[in-house]
């Protein structure tokens, strides 16, 4: 496993110091400032060990503070990853509204209900949509208000 040695210039080391005394920062960012002024090798120079128990966070935070420092740079080190499992949507308004549309009508021929394969099929095969799993049919058809079941319409 690889050692990464934090070194701050004594400009970083002077606006870690600063961005603490303020504290107008997010708790996470504050907690990574104390972790880097802490493993500074000009200065305390304090384990991995040493700095998780006196910051109060894990081992591995600060491993990733350190590595994040050395490999990207000091903002790097301070801001949070994004996550990276954010999902969108695969169908906008307008092809909802067909998708609706063709699942309250009558199913093809030989069937007696539309299955969701079947729908994103036909939406694939009315170039509504160039690909589209029934997965992603589900959650369109789910938060629909349509009940074809029900007496009533509304």
């Amino acid at each position: 496993m690889a050692k990464y040695v934090v070194r701050l210039s004594a400009e970083e080391r002077a606006q870690l110091t600063e961005l603490i005394s303020k504290g107008h920062r997010a708790a996470s960012v504050l907690e990574r400032a104390r972790i880097l002024l802490k493993a500074d090798a000009e200065g305390p120079h304090w384990t991995d060990p040493t700095s998780a128990e006196a910051v109060e966070t894990s081992l591995s935070t600060v491993h990733r503070v350190r590595q994040a420092f050395v490999e990207e740079g000091l903002a790097a080190a301070l801001a949070r990853k994004k996550p990276t499992g954010r999902q969108y949507r695969k169908l906008d308004g307008v092809q909802e509204a067909q998708l609706i549309a063709l699942a309250c009508s009558a199913p093809p021929e030989g069937r007696v209900r539309w299955t969701l394969r079947l729908l994103a099929d036909r939406l694939i095969a009315l170039n509504v949509v160039p690909s589209l799993s029934a997965a992603c049919v589900r959650p369109t058809l789910k938060t629909t208000r349509s009940n074809r079941g029900s007496n009533s319409s509304g």
